[in-house]
């Protein structure tokens, strides 16, 4: 498994609420070369993005479902790659002070990426996940008020 925190400079509903903007996925997320709204209403369980991922000259079409979502605390998503199979993919906010603490957690489930898990697939996660949560806290940080100082 690849795990990754980050403490993010934002209460935990405006993380939430970067989260939940189905239109800002392609912003934080790592991988796709672009994404689209799926089916369902982002991000209740069931709903949906679809997404391409470039691998050199082969496009890659996949489909990522909301399998878990609790407002503000937790989101955990299914990655479907096709013939790659599916990773899960989960989103933790714990409050941190003002700020929050951003926990992601992922792992294949099914296919060659389950079948071929190892040490050198969670070292290519953990850079995925280190720029993955850097683009979220900056998107967050960005949106913050900053007329107010922080204590």
């Amino acid at each position: 498994m690849a795990v990754r925190h980050r403490l993010v400079a934002g209460a935990p509903e405006d993380v939430w609420a970067v989260l939940a903007d189905v239109d800002r996925y392609g912003q934080w997320v790592v991988g796709p070369s672009g994404s689209e709204r799926g089916d369902g209403d982002w991000p209740q369980v069931g709903s949906s993005i679809r997404y391409t991922v470039d691998l050199g000259p082969l496009k890659l079409k996949g489909t990522t479902v909301v399998r878990i979502c609790r407002p503000g605390r937790q989101l955990e998503l299914e990655a479907m790659s096709g013939w790659l199979g599916s990773a899960r993919i989960a989103l933790e906010l714990r409050p941190w002070a003002e700020d929050t603490l951003v926990i992601v957690d992922e792992h294949p489930l099914r296919g060659p990426g389950g079948m071929l898990h190892n040490s050198l697939l969670d070292a290519f996660l953990q850079l995925r996940h280190r720029s993955m949560l850097n683009r979220l806290a900056h998107m967050v940080e960005e949106g913050a008020d900053r007329t107010v100082p922080r204590a």
